[in-house]
């Protein structure tokens, strides 16, 4: 009765509250069952679910760590700890759950059961982790072989979702790894509902943006809208507020690429200052690091290593968040500051082959020490 009574507080919370004050609520009561009963599979479910934000993911790191051993031929529980290993950066540790849980999910296949949701979960969290730590290779290999299923054969249930990670998966792949021509020339996924098609048009609005692509921009910028009103129109308006912090962001890169810099920077400073307080999802490029980004971009690097430190609180250990720190840091000649940001990088992707060009500049700082 108590870790139900603990998952309504969660599903009865006001949205976007930046206290948290009902996972806190919720927390308190789990963490009792938990410590009576350490086998509650559900006390360590809700618990990770009470703590899937930045303020309180270190608070759900040690049911994490035990929830995959109470569940294990459970895909779903044994994925569920790297929600909170995404949010400390915890890559190798995401990884093996992941790994894990699509393990876990063959076993399960093998029974009949309906396992593509579970299987595609854990693929994108997958890919962002390997982005993490410059395991490029893997990283497309999640979207290679999600392209090997035939949308036809998913559960029908399933579908859209597919949908929406094969859009995500290109985006992200082309966004993180800096690949910006690549991003512009992504294309949507046929077919696919509005708010799906939306995610590669952010991807096309940051990568011209990135290139002072003012036309590209717009027309990034235009889709992007066009999609908003069909949705306004349709019977899924109420997908529209999950994507006010994605189109801000459109906004911001066209007007980056315009050259509007002071309306650029406010716009992702609104969005970022959101993230902040109640999160943003596990498997997201923090606002914050893009306005890192675009204050390094205008030789602003006293600013930008101040926005790239608050994102590295928020969102620890993610790939070009060390790596945009400890650029800004070079650019003031704070050496140690650097080399501490440069060592992180290489320790977080130390056994990788890659060859991201971060890395090598790391490498080079590091060994001229």
């Amino acid at each position: 009765v108590a870790v139900f009574y603990a998952l309504s507080l969660l599903a009865s919370g006001p949205s976007g509250d930046p206290t948290h004050a009902n996972a806190r609520k919720a927390l308190a009561i789990l963490n009792k069952v938990f410590a009576e009963q350490p086998d509650h599979p559900g006390a360590a479910h809700y618990i990770i679910h009470s703590c899937d934000n930045p303020q309180m993911a270190s608070l759900g790191l040690a049911a994490a760590r035990e929830y995959a051993a109470i569940a294990p031929a459970s895909a779903h529980a044994v994925h569920m700890p790297s929600h909170i290993f995404a949010r400390l950066g915890l890559w190798q540790e995401d990884i093996a759950s992941n790994n894990a849980a699509l393990r876990a999910t063959d076993k399960m296949a093998a029974m009949h059961l309906h396992v593509m949701h579970h299987r595609m979960h854990s693929m994108d969290f997958l890919q962002y982790a390997y982005l993490q730590i410059g395991d490029d290779a893997n990283a497309k290999r999640q979207y290679d072989e999600l392209a090997k299923y035939n949308r036809a054969e998913i559960e029908p249930d399933y579908q859209d979702y597919y949908d929406e990670m094969l859009s995500g998966y290109a985006a992200l792949y082309a966004v993180e790894r800096r690949q910006w021509k690549d991003a512009v020339a992504l294309q949507p996924v046929a077919g696919a509902k509005p708010n799906i098609q939306a995610m590669t048009y952010w991807a096309r609005a940051v990568g011209a943006g990135h290139l002072h692509d003012a036309a590209a921009a717009q027309d990034a910028l235009k889709h992007y809208e066009d999609g908003l009103e069909a949705l306004r129109k349709g019977p899924y308006a109420y997908l529209l507020d999950g994507l006010k912090n994605d189109h801000q962001e459109v906004r911001a890169w066209a007007a980056y690429a315009e050259g509007k810099n002071d309306e650029a920077l406010r716009l992702l400073r609104s969005v970022a200052d959101r993230q902040d307080k109640v999160g943003k999802a596990e498997v997201e490029i923090p606002a914050r690091e893009m306005l890192a980004d675009m204050l390094l971009e205008m030789n602003r690097p006293k600013d930008a290593l101040a926005e790239y430190e608050v994102s590295l609180k928020t969102d620890p250990n993610r790939f070009n968040g060390l790596y945009g720190a400890a650029q800004a840091a070079e650019k003031l000649q704070q050496k140690a500051k650097a080399a501490g940001y440069y060592s992180q990088l290489l320790k977080n992707c130390q056994g990788v082959n890659s060859d991201r060009p971060e890395l090598e500049q790391a490498k080079t700082v590091m060994a001229a020490k």
